[in-house]
């Protein structure tokens, strides 16, 4: 008898962060400094006894959407084979249609597609990454946490030494502020206090119109940077291919977009040298892939956003050499920690993501539902 789904519980779990989080959105007054991160988990059961665990989340806004919406949809994956992970990704996408293809509608799907792609990484005694076919054991990363625009100079110094003894190989900072001239004496002063060669990026948040990106890039040719992230609008595919033009300076753009199709769309206009999709905001592994195919066959780079618990196993079987961002930040929910050693970042070889929830993630949970077996 074919294996078949049989239990789901999804859980809402609300993850609060030691300090407000601002970026360049905030000292412009288009959001409030971030508080708390929503996390949507998902373990799938299995009719033969095997379970995966899968992850979305939203920031600022969209938890209590992305919950409710697989909460609706969960009861259509009961009785589907776990293996045939494609079809149940359609199966859901069709379920919800009415709700769109990208948003929070396949970020919904991406809980669900990801705990199918852990299961049967387990099931094979797999981790992810060797299921996937792993190019590399480890990933270049760097850090994106330590570098935010609440945090003052001095302590930005602080924090990129603290990340370069731990271990990790990039250093990015956020930029972006209504004032470039801070935004120029904080590079300035970190690059100054890293030295010529070691690779640093820059983050603008897309609060940049076209004339002062322009600007803004041809300033920061000097330092020697990896990227300038979203520098525009993340939906403005021809103003960031303008800019990958104009500037030696590399342009990295893509964590905001929810679909194949708008990544597909930055491609097609070379809108990205580096390009940042991230698995749980298009729907999870089975569309990242999709993605990820598609920037080879353009000469992109691919450097995945946030979830490095997710994407290191990603990242590690591109064929690319790729980045990994490091935030610690989704620590405290799971009881196993990612490796760093000489720049990089360690893959797991636990069988799937090789990561399980811990009590602080049950404690942080404010809903959940179960169907079938895990009703």
């Amino acid at each position: 008898m074919d294996e078949t789904v049989t239990g789901i519980r999804l859980r809402s779990v609300y993850l609060p962060l030691k300090t407000p989080i601002s970026d360049a959105k905030v000292l412009t007054g288009r959001q409030k400094p971030m508080t708390e991160i929503a996390i949507l988990f998902c373990e799938v059961e299995s009719s033969a006894g095997h379970r995966g665990l899968g992850i979305s989340y939203a920031k600022r806004a969209g938890g209590p959407g992305q919950f409710a919406h697989a909460r609706e949809l969960a009861p259509a994956l009961i009785g589907e084979d776990p293996s045939d992970i494609a079809k149940a990704w359609d199966k859901l996408a069709w379920a919800g249609a009415s709700a769109g293809r990208s948003g929070l509608a396949v970020q919904a799907i991406g809980a669900f597609d990801v705990a199918l792609w852990d299961l049967k990484a387990k099931r094979a005694g797999l981790s992810l990454a060797k299921l996937l076919g792993a190019q590399r054991d480890a990933v270049r990363c760097y850090n994106t946490s330590g570098g935010f625009l609440h945090t003052p100079l001095k302590a930005l110094l602080t924090n990129t030494d603290a990340s370069r003894e731990k271990g990790i190989g990039g250093i990015k900072l956020k930029v972006g502020q209504p004032d470039g001239a801070e935004d120029i004496r904080r590079v300035t002063r970190v690059r100054e206090h890293l030295g010529d060669r070691f690779p640093l990026m820059v983050d603008a948040n897309q609060q940049w119109d076209r004339p002062t990106a322009l600007r803004m890039g041809r300033t920061f040719e000097r330092f020697n940077l990896i990227w300038i992230e979203e520098p525009l609008d993340c939906t403005d595919a021809a103003g960031h291919a303008a800019l990958a033009a104009a500037l030696d300076t590399p342009i990295a753009t893509g964590e905001m977009l929810t679909s194949v199709a708008e990544h597909w769309d930055f491609i097609r206009q070379n809108g990205a040298d580096f390009l940042m999709p991230d698995a749980p905001r298009v729907g999870g592994i089975t569309p990242f892939l999709k993605v990820a195919a598609l920037a080879e066959f353009a000469g992109l780079t691919i450097a995945p956003h946030f979830s490095m618990e997710l994407h290191i196993h990603l990242a590690a079987a591109m064929q690319r050499e790729p980045w990994v961002e490091h935030f610690e930040w989704l620590e405290p929910l799971f009881n196993e920690r990612l490796e760093l050693k000489d720049g990089r970042m360690v893959v797991p070889t636990r069988p799937g993501l090789g990561i399980s929830l811990s009590e602080q993630a049950f404690a942080w949970t404010r809903e959940s539902a179960g169907f079938g077996s895990l009703a």
